[in-house]
């Protein structure tokens, strides 16, 4: 039985005390935003430059409240580089959200196709690298491509985040065994990033032995953004727990739970 305290997710050097990750779009206001981070206590929160522009200014004139409301949170900023489709139009966005946040943590999102919103596997592990040599913290978004995520450790990032599914679908892990033999092969940190729809999948990549997992849609578009955002961060800490515990194996027939003991001890007078 592992009865030693749990270590904390760490990346890059830095502890948190959560696995959750929470994105911060599309939430029905900005109230229910607040409440649902203030209830999942996330070890971050995601936001996009783009969501207000490319330039700083208008980043700090349209989007002034949403920024007070991250600083308000107190929880620390993981910008990302979302709707990026270019190699350099990545590295730019980067480099503009280094200087609005003041950070340089960085969710790399390099999109390749606009239907099912795909990383772009073949410049991704390039603008990695760039952005590493340029003093980022890399988070980079990609599928669960075991070579993929190998080259994206070999230059440089200490933790990955592959899709469970394609973003905003809530279909769940969609290919289990390719994400299982991910963690097996990897030791750095693992952390879900898409495709989780409900808290039970949340649950089950962490039980598989994943660090994390980072949400967005599932909570703000659910009826109940608090209450769900609650219910994966339970699921979440329930999923480590059960891996730290250690699950039984499998069988392939059934076991009865009760021994059979035979004679009782008191029929050998």
């Amino acid at each position: 039985m592992n009865t030693m305290p749990d270590t904390p997710l760490t990346l890059y050097g830095q502890t948190f005390s959560s696995r959750l990750l929470l994105g911060t779009s599309r939430y029905p206001s900005p109230a229910i935003l607040e409440a649902a981070v203030r209830r999942a206590q996330p070890a971050m929160v995601t936001a996009a430059l783009r969501r207000q522009g490319s330039n700083t200014a208008q980043v700090q004139d349209a989007g002034a409240s949403f920024w007070q409301l991250l600083k308000q949170l107190n929880v620390p900023v993981l910008p990302n580089t979302a709707g990026c489709m270019s190699l350099q139009e990545a590295i730019t966005t980067a480099q503009m959200a280094r200087e609005v946040f003041d950070t340089p943590w960085i969710k790399l999102e390099l999109i390749g196709d606009d239907y099912t919103l795909q990383p772009d596997t073949l410049n991704l592990v390039q603008a990695a690298d760039i952005l590493i040599k340029d003093g980022f913290n890399v988070l980079p978004y990609c599928t669960e491509d075991l070579v993929l995520c190998q080259r994206l450790v070999d230059v440089g990032c200490q933790a990955v985040m592959p899709w469970a599914a394609p973003i905003g679908t809530g279909r769940g892990p969609a290919n289990p065994y390719a994400m299982q033999m991910l963690r097996e092969r990897l030791d750095v940190p693992l952390i879900v990033d898409a495709g989780l729809g409900r808290p039970s999948h949340a649950c089950t990549v962490m039980e598989w032995g994943f660090d994390g997992v980072l949400l967005n849609t599932a909570v703000a578009l659910a009826q109940d953004p608090v209450a769900m955002a609650g219910a994966f961060a339970d699921a979440t800490q329930a999923g480590r727990n059960a891996y730290r515990a250690g699950a039984m194996a499998e069988q392939t027939a059934a076991q009865p739970s009760t021994p059979t003991l035979g004679t009782p001890f008191w029929h050998h007078a």
